[in-house]
Formats: structure tokens, C-alpha cells, sequence
């Protein structure tokens, strides 16, 4: 289910702190790269992504990380994507 206006902006607020737990190198997105965010998106539900000059502009390889790991793109600002997947069980997140 897509996050609303309000469940947006209040992950925005809670991703401000947070560093980039992931780096998109020159390579692109490829499987080890989408593997990776979906590793850190079950840890953490919550991360950021830095994305750097590659095959793919910023926003291509956002969507691309987005629809790999089934999440939520909550913000793309600059070349960081704030992503949001929330687990099944033992969510921090209860009401998204």
C-alpha cells in the first residue's frame, strides 16, 4: 500500500539523521546491490542509499532499488534515496 502525505513526512523527519548504509557505485544497480539494500532494509526498515555517478541517472536507479527490494521511495534528494520497507513482524512501524 503506497505511504500517505502524512506517513511520508514523518519518515522524512525520522531518515534527516540518518547516514547512507549502502553505496550505488559506478556499476549501477546490479543483484548484489538490490541484495544489499534488501538486507539493510530488514535490519533497519528505514535507510538511506548514496547513489553515484553510473550507467543510470539518480532517479532510474532510485526506482530501480525501489522496485527490486519492493519498497517505498520516500525521498530522493540530491543523489541520497530515503527507502522504506516495513518488516512483517517486529516493526518499529505499526501504523504504515
Amino acid at each position: 500500500m503506497p505511504l500517505t502525505g502524512k506517513q511520508r513526512r514523518q519518515l522524512r523527519g525520522l531518515g534527516h539523521h540518518l547516514e547512507p548504509v549502502v553505496i550505488v557505485g559506478q556499476s549501477g544497480v546490479t543483484e548484489g546491490v538490490i541484495a544489499a539494500v534488501e538486507q539493510a532494509l530488514h535490519d533497519h526498515e528505514l535507510i538511506k542509499v548514496k547513489i553515484n555517478e553510473g550507467p543510470e541517472d539518480r532517479h532510474e536507479a532510485a526506482e530501480k532499488l525501489a522496485q527490486g527490494t519492493s519498497a517505498e521511495l520516500v525521498q530522493l534528494l540530491g543523489r541520497t534515496a530515503l527507502l522504506f520497507k516495513k518488516r512483517a513482524e517486529d516493526s518499529e512501524f505499526e501504523d504504515y
